[in-house]
C-alpha cells in the first residue's frame, strides 16, 4: 500500500489526462489575455450596441475563487451541508437544470444556442447571476460563472468548457442531492473535534488541511492513492518527521514493479541507488537474483537518501496498520496534473517543508532555518514532535462552507453508489 515512486525506462506513453493538465497551464494564461484584449476594445468601441448588457470590465478581471480558510470538517461542517441540501432539494423539486449539448467548443466570443442552455445551467447552480440573462453569447459573465462552477469542481480554471467540465455539468442535480446526503453522513460520522492542531487529508480531494484553532493554516496540493491502490482511510498522530529518509520499498511494490523493471533494465536499482540486504543485513549483488522468478527475492530492498530518491526531503510519520505515510517527491510537476490519483497509498505533499515548519513549530530548536540545513546536510535525520499532531485521511466528495459555496469532488474509489460521480477514473483517459 505504500506510496512510492517508481521511475520508469524511458519512452514511457505520454497520457492524455497528463497532456490535458500541461495544455491548461500553457494555454490558459493567452486565452485569458486574448479575451481580456477583446472585452476591452468592445467596451471601448462605439456603436457597440446590443454587447453593452453582455460585458462587464470588472466581472472580465475577475478570477474566479472558492477557496475558504474553513476546514472541510469544521464545526459548523454539519450544518452547512445540512443548508446545502436544502438548497438542493429545491433545485430538485423545482425541475433541476438543463443538461448542456454543445454544438461547437463553448468558450468566449462564442454565440451559439448551446450557449444559452449553459446559461440556464448555471444559473440554477448559482454560478450565474440570474442578471446575467439567458442569451446566445459566451460572454465575461459566462466565462466567470465557468471558472466558478471549475473551481467548485476540482477542475482547472480555464473559463471554457472542456471534456471533464461538461461531464460535470451534466450530473443530475438530484445525483448531486443524493451526493451530498452520503456525505452529511460521514461528516457526521467523522465529528467535528479533530483537535486544537490537526492535518487533514481529503482523499478525493487530493489535498491536506494543516488546521490551527478551526482555521486551514496551510493546504497543500497532494497525490493520492490510485483505485488500484488506494490511499485508507484512517485516524493516527504524526509523531516524527525525518529528514532525508532513506527509502525500504514495501513488497508490494518489489513484486509489482520493481521485478517487472529489472527484467527489463537490469541496471535499474544501480542507476536508482537501491541496494540489497538480506536478514543479516549483508548487502547482496543484484546480479545474483533471478528477476524471472515468480515471486520477488525475500529480500530488503532500500534506496540511499538523497534528493532524487523516492521521498525527496521529507518523511512524516504516523502510526497505522497500513504502512502508509506522508511524504515529499522530486517529481514536483506531478502535482500540476489535474487527475492526482497516482500513488501507491501514501500521501506525496506539494510544498512538504511549509508543512514541516508548521508541524515543527513547538518542537524547540526546530524551526526553518534548522530544517533547510538539515536537508542540506544530506545526513538522514529523524526528529520526534515535542507534542504529536492528530492525523486524519478522510474521503469527502461533497461539502460546503459557511458562505454556501457548495464543493464536490469525483468519487474516485467508487464509494457514493452512482456511476455518474465517478467522471474521471471511468472516462476510459490514460
Amino acid at each position: 500500500m505504500s506510496n512510492n515512486e517508481i521511475k520508469k525506462p524511458a519512452g514511457r506513453t505520454v497520457s492524455r489526462r497528463k497532456l490535458l493538465a500541461a495544455t491548461v497551464g500553457l494555454l490558459a494564461l493567452p486565452k485569458l489575455a486574448s479575451a481580456q484584449s477583446a472585452v476591452e476594445a468592445l467596451i471601448n468601441a462605439p456603436g457597440r450596441g446590443d454587447w453593452d448588457d453582455q460585458f462587464d470590465a470588472v466581472t472580465s478581471r475577475s478570477q474566479a475563487s472558492v477557496a475558504s480558510n474553513q476546514p472541510i470538517l469544521g464545526p459548523n461542517a454539519s450544518s452547512n451541508l445540512m443548508q446545502a441540501i436544502a438548497e438542493y432539494q429545491r433545485i430538485v423539486t423545482t425541475g433541476g437544470w438543463p443538461e448542456v449539448h454543445p454544438n461547437v467548443p463553448l468558450q468566449f466570443g462564442v454565440t451559439d444556442p448551446s450557449v444559452r442552455q449553459l446559461r440556464q445551467r448555471l444559473i440554477v447552480s448559482g454560478d450565474l447571476p440570474q442578471s446575467a440573462g439567458v442569451s446566445d453569447s459566451y460572454d465575461s459573465y459566462v466565462q466567470g460563472a465557468v471558472k466558478r462552477f471549475q473551481a467548485r469542481h476540482g477542475l482547472p480554471e480555464t473559463g471554457y468548457i472542456d471534456e471533464y467540465t461538461l461531464r460535470a455539468l451534466n450530473v443530475s442535480a438530484r445525483v448531486r442531492l443524493a451526493q451530498l446526503e452520503t456525505n452529511l453522513t460521514r461528516v457526521e460520522d467523522y465529528g467535528s473535534d479533530l483537535g486544537h492542531r490537526y492535518v487533514l487529508v481529503n482523499i478525493p480531494a487530493a489535498y491536506a488541511e494543516a488546521v490551527e484553532n478551526n482555521v486551514v493554516a496551510l493546504r497543500n496540493v497532494a497525490i493520492v492513492g490510485r483505485p488500484s491502490r488506494a490511499t485508507p482511510i484512517l485516524n493516527s498522530k504524526i509523531f516524527e518527521i525525518i529528514f532525508n529518509p532513506p527509502w525500504t520499498v514495501p513488497r508490494s511494490i518489489i513484486q509489482k514493479d520493481i521485478m517487472p523493471l529489472m527484467r527489463k533494465d537490469p541496471n535499474y536499482l544501480t542507476d536508482n541507488k537501491i541496494r540489497l540486504y538480506d536478514n543479516k543485513g549483508q548487502e547482496v549483488d543484484p546480479m545474483t537474483i533471478d528477476w524471472n522468478a515468480e515471486r520477488a527475492p525475500n529480500l530488503t530492498f532500500r534506496q540511499d537518501p538523497g534528493p532524487n530518491s523516492a521521498m525527496a526531503s521529507t518523511k512524516i510519520n504516523f502510526h497505522n496498520k497500513h504502512a502508509v505515510y506522508m511524504h515529499d517527491t522530486p517529481s514536483q510537476s506531478l502535482f500540476n496534473d489535474m487527475l492526482r490519483f497516482e500513488s501507491s497509498g501514501c500521501v506525496r505533499i506539494e510544498n512538504v517543508r511549509d508543512l514541516d515548519v508548521w508541524l515543527l513549530k513547538d518542537t524547540p530548536g526546530w524551526n526553518r532555518q534548522k530544517i533547510e540545513e538539515t536537508i542540506r546536510s544530506g545526513i538522514s535525520t529523524p526528529v520526534n514532535l515535542a507534542d504529536p499532531v492528530p492525523n486524519h485521511f478522510v474521503y469527502i466528495t461533497a461539502w460546503s462552507a459557511r458562505d454556501g459555496v457548495v464543493q464536490f469532488r469525483d468519487d474516485i474509489y467508487n464509494l457514493d453508489g452512482a456511476p455518474e460521480l465517478a467522471l474521471q477514473t471511468t472516462s476510459g483517459i490514460e
